[in-house]
């Protein structure tokens, strides 16, 4: 008999008793192979682009943890990369870019796009062959508005300004790098499925940034553009969407973007998670600083997610990435208490 992978068994909204459990930036500097490994291969898109280091940090969390789920070691922003825009890793500083123009946006370059993404597409190949077979492979991208506020802006910034200006002042330019960055997103989806991605998610980590119509233009019409052209390829695929921040606006996303499951940042109530649950699987939610402190905080935090949503369709996961500074044995204490779950 086939084993099954639970975490696809969720987002067919069938609950388990111990529900799956993976961790967002698993593979990452909390973990001391990560960090040797980040120092070998020289810099942050060496390991990205190099399936060597990529293929062993994507695997490093699960030999520790045993996760129902690896997801790809990546980065959001090898899509622009790909498209011909510049990019590094500056350590403090996070991804810099040189800012794009609205003239320059009708330029980007896709001729070349999967040849210089390939590498990313042999790790998935490789991981689908090494990862044990119970091991749900997760592909990604990011999405469109959160890609394109690194490309307008050059770099992080607290509140997106720069990109929500342009989208004010430069509105069918925006329109138009959104649909670029969509169309070759949900290419790089399909790629990513076809080397044997078993799930895709969809990162918009700046969504919670935007007023109502904005964010219906610039998140909800991009991403849905995506699940629809990686459905005409692959219908059969769960497709995870990750609006961090989005608050209200999540009661409606699923329907309005036709994700299969929602990723639900930790700041999310319990009680809204409850309601998105009875229309399909939801993923979270836990604050990675309760993970970071250990303890009480931790317990407590895994606890009231299990209690309210440990009956339903549930991916435990953080409400974001882990952090750096996550001590190893809080993970440990984290996995031993989800998977001592039962359904009442």
């Amino acid at each position: 008999m086939p084993v099954k992978r639970t975490v696809l068994e969720v987002l067919k909204g069938q609950s388990q008793a111990v529900p799956p459990l993976w961790m967002m930036r698993q593979a990452g500097r909390y973990l001391p192979e990560y960090r040797e490994a980040r120092k070998k291969a020289g810099s942050f898109l060496d390991l990205c682009y190099n399936p060597d280091f990529a293929v062993e940090v994507t695997l490093q969390p699960i030999r520790r943890f045993d996760f129902d789920a690896s997801i790809l070691f990546s980065d959001i922003l090898v899509v622009p990369h790909a498209l011909g825009r510049d990019l590094r890793f500056e350590e403090g500083r996070g991804p810099l870019m040189t800012p794009i123009t609205a003239g320059e946006v009708a330029a980007l370059d896709g001729e070349k796009f999967h040849v210089n993404l390939e590498p990313v597409y042999e790790t998935v190949r490789r991981l689908r062959r090494e990862l044990p077979e119970k091991t749900t492979l997760i592909g990604f991208c990011g999405a469109p508005w959160t890609v394109a506020t690194y490309m307008i802006a050059g770099h992080g910034t607290p509140d997106q300004a720069p990109a929500r200006l342009f989208a004010y002042r430069e509105p069918e330019a925006m329109a138009k790098l959104l649909s670029i960055l969509a169309d070759n997103s949900a290419a790089y989806l399909i790629r990513q499925i076809e080397a044997g991605a078993d799930v895709v998610q969809i990162f918009d980590s700046w969504s919670g940034v935007l007023d109502e119509a904005t964010f219906e233009a610039c998140c909800v019409k991009p991403v849905a553009e995506i699940v629809r052209k990686v459905r005409a390829v692959h219908p059969e695929v769960p497709i995870i969407g990750f609006p961090k921040g989005a608050g209200t606006q999540l009661d409606s996303y699923r329907q309005r973007t036709g994700v299969t499951g929602l990723g639900l940042d930790w700041t999310v109530p319990l009680s809204q998670a409850q309601r998105l649950q009875a229309n399909g699987a939801v993923q979270g939610n836990l604050d990675p600083l309760r993970l970071v402190v250990g303890g009480k905080a931790l317990e407590d935090g895994v606890d009231a997610i299990l209690k309210t949503l440990g009956n339903g369709p549930l991916i435990f996961n953080l409400g974001h990435g882990i952090t750096p500074e996550t001590p190893v044995a809080h993970v440990e204490a984290m996995v031993r208490q989800v998977r001592k779950a039962t359904q009442q």
